[in-house]
């Protein structure tokens, strides 16, 4: 989705996030942006944060706002920890709560493994991994005293299949899941849902972009659906998630991947 095609997206009444709090991790661009959108159109106010493109998270937030919605740009890398206080604290101080947490942060270093560096799999897994653990950390404070609240991490289906030339991303993402699932159950008994969602290859942000034609047509082969997914298609997915109607759906992995990995 386009920042145009979101303002011209009207909000509707009976939203089901009217009255939430939402913060998303690098939501400057790509999958991230239309989760922001999304959640927006649901009726939250999001924070969008962003580490390095303060142009890209400005036009999401001003196309949310032409949209009747309300996001404020939230600098910050989420891999440093007083970063990531500073990122939860501004929305906070902002809006006075939050409610929602997306980590759908991620960064991408491939490498085969012989020629993977190690500074090629901290940077992953810093930003991956360590960001996801510290935004929940702060944002747990907050959602365990008003017993409530929502968080939805954005893994792969590479953390779940493996795939070559990503050792560093497939174990961030691996990692992912197994934090959603440790932290669903620390925190179920106040009304929180911890969740992930496990994208496929998605064109217009996501991995189908850095494959050639030849290896996009050998993967199309593998997707029973026959097509690559759309932000839009994991955007809704995580605005259900946030929803009332998911609210004893905690520590699951929904898949979004057109049947590849089924």
């Amino acid at each position: 989705m386009t920042n145009s095609a979101m303002a011209q997206q009207p909000f509707a009444g009976g939203r089901p996030l009217d009255g939430q709090v939402a913060l998303v991790t690098g939501a400057s661009r790509g999958i991230g942006a239309v989760i922001a959108a999304s959640l927006a159109q649901a009726g939250a106010k999001v924070g969008v944060n962003y580490h390095s493109s303060p142009e890209a998270a400005a036009k999401v937030v001003e196309a949310i706002a032409a949209a009747g919605g309300e996001a404020l740009a939230v600098a910050g890398d989420i891999s440093s920890d007083a970063d990531a206080q500073s990122v939860v604290k501004q929305v906070v101080q902002h809006w006075g709560r939050i409610d929602i947490l997306v980590n759908n942060a991620g960064i991408n270093r491939d490498r085969l493994l012989l020629r993977m560096t190690p500074d090629d799999w901290d940077q992953v897994l810093a930003v991956d991994l360590r960001g996801a653990f510290l935004c929940t950390k702060y944002v747990m404070s907050h959602l365990v005293r008003q017993r409530s609240g929502r968080v939805v991490n954005v893994s792969s289906v590479v953390g779940i299949s493996g795939n070559p030339g990503q050792a560093n991303y497939a174990a961030a993402k691996a990692g992912l899941i197994g934090f959603t699932k440790a932290v669903a159950r620390e925190v179920a008994s106040r009304s929180i849902t911890v969740n992930a969602v496990a994208p496929g290859f998605i064109a217009a942000g996501g991995m189908a972009d850095q494959l050639s034609e030849e290896l996009k047509q050998q993967i199309l082969g593998r997707i029973p659906m026959g097509r690559f997914g759309a932000p839009e298609d994991v955007a809704q997915a995580v605005v259900f998630l946030c929803g009332q109607g998911a609210a004893y759906i905690t520590g699951q992995v929904l898949t979004i991947d057109g049947g590849m990995i089924a």
